[in-house]
């Protein structure tokens, strides 16, 4: 359920008043504070073990401001009581506002959730993740490819000793977590293990996962996934199986010209390109490298790539043919 608070200040308006009306509340240089009540505030969390502050040490803070703006204390904690917020799970920074908030509920009679405070999450080099790591903000991150999903799988370990590994569900990371594997040393994010984590994610997608994006049908991101870090990257196959690509050495020249004379008629599929390569071997003698290179240069203008089985019934043979003899 999503709810927006500015549609939400009759709820906090009427919150507040209950609580003037208790004497929890009251008006001090025109904004409302909350009175804390001077005694041990404690809970047990679900990450740090038992918590206390004390009351004494609290100071009274604000929950609406002059000019009647209810501050995030008091919207947050009548949200999750209406709401029904059975836990609240967030970064340790905010340990200190907990016992504040625990009177808050209190003094409006909701049941106080159960509150669990993760260490926070450290770069590669060991300094704070903050809002201004603007190369790992979410916007970033989409931008560079990285799927929803890796993202999620990392976090949803990153500071446990379970392995991290990529998932296609949220349902997938909701049956295996666990908030008791979690430690309190700070947890290390490193963009590159977030790379390999999404390469090895996108190499596991379904086409349906993926049809939005790649519309050039099954056969192709079944041929060309195995070699992707994003998905975005399929694009870049196409254009290899559309064309055009860089002309072949001139010293292979004539290789190429006995290849294409050793090519077989169509139809292709994936067992084509073994038997035009056992033919081209036959007719010139080469073997390994030397026989396979060539080609995949000549074909695709790539000396690495997906399985050439799979891409040579993409291009076709007219493709295959010009592009031997270019």
């Amino acid at each position: 359920m999503k709810v927006r608070q500015s549609e939400r200040l009759p709820r906090y308006e009427e919150a507040r008043a209950r609580l003037a009306a208790s004497g929890r509340a009251y008006e001090d240089a025109g904004a409302w504070r909350l009175r804390i009540e001077r005694k041990p505030v404690s809970w047990t969390d679900l990450v740090q073990g038992r918590k206390e502050f004390h009351g004494r040490h609290i100071p009274d803070p604000v929950l609406v401001r002059s000019d009647g703006t209810p501050l995030y204390l008091l919207a947050s904690v009548v949200d999750d009581a209406e709401l029904g917020i059975t836990h609240v799970l967030r970064g340790e920074d905010h340990v200190s506002n907990t016992a504040v908030q625990i009177q808050l509920f209190e003094a409006l009679g909701a049941p106080v959730p159960v509150f669990g405070h993760l260490a926070l999450i450290a770069g590669a080099a060991g300094d704070m993740l903050s809002k201004r790591t603007g190369s790992l903000s979410l916007a970033a991150l989409r931008e560079s490819g990285i799927e929803p999903m890796a993202v999620a799988s990392l976090l949803a370990k990153l500071g446990t000793s379970d392995p991290i590994e990529p998932r296609a569900s949220i349902e997938e990371l909701v049956a295996e977590f666990d908030i008791a594997k979690f430690g309190r040393a700070p947890p290390k994010l490193d963009p590159e293990e977030l790379g390999a984590l999404n390469a090895r994610l996108v190499r596991q997608l379904p086409y349906a996962a993926v049809a939005d994006r790649v519309p050039d049908g099954p056969d192709f991101w079944e041929a060309v996934r195995s070699n992707l870090a994003t998905v975005a990257e399929a694009a870049d196959w196409w254009r290899v199986v559309e064309g055009p690509v860089p002309p072949p050495p001139e010293a292979e020249h004539a290789f190429l010209a006995e290849a294409a004379r050793a090519l077989p008629p169509e139809p292709w599929d994936e067992t084509t390109w073994g038997v035009w390569t056992k033919a081209v071997a036959a007719a010139t003698g080469r073997r390994g490298k030397a026989l396979f290179l060539p080609l995949r240069l000549a074909l695709t203008g790539r000396e690495h790539g997906p399985e050439m089985k799979a891409l040579l019934p993409l291009i076709g043979r007219t493709r295959v043919l010009a592009r031997l003899v270019a």
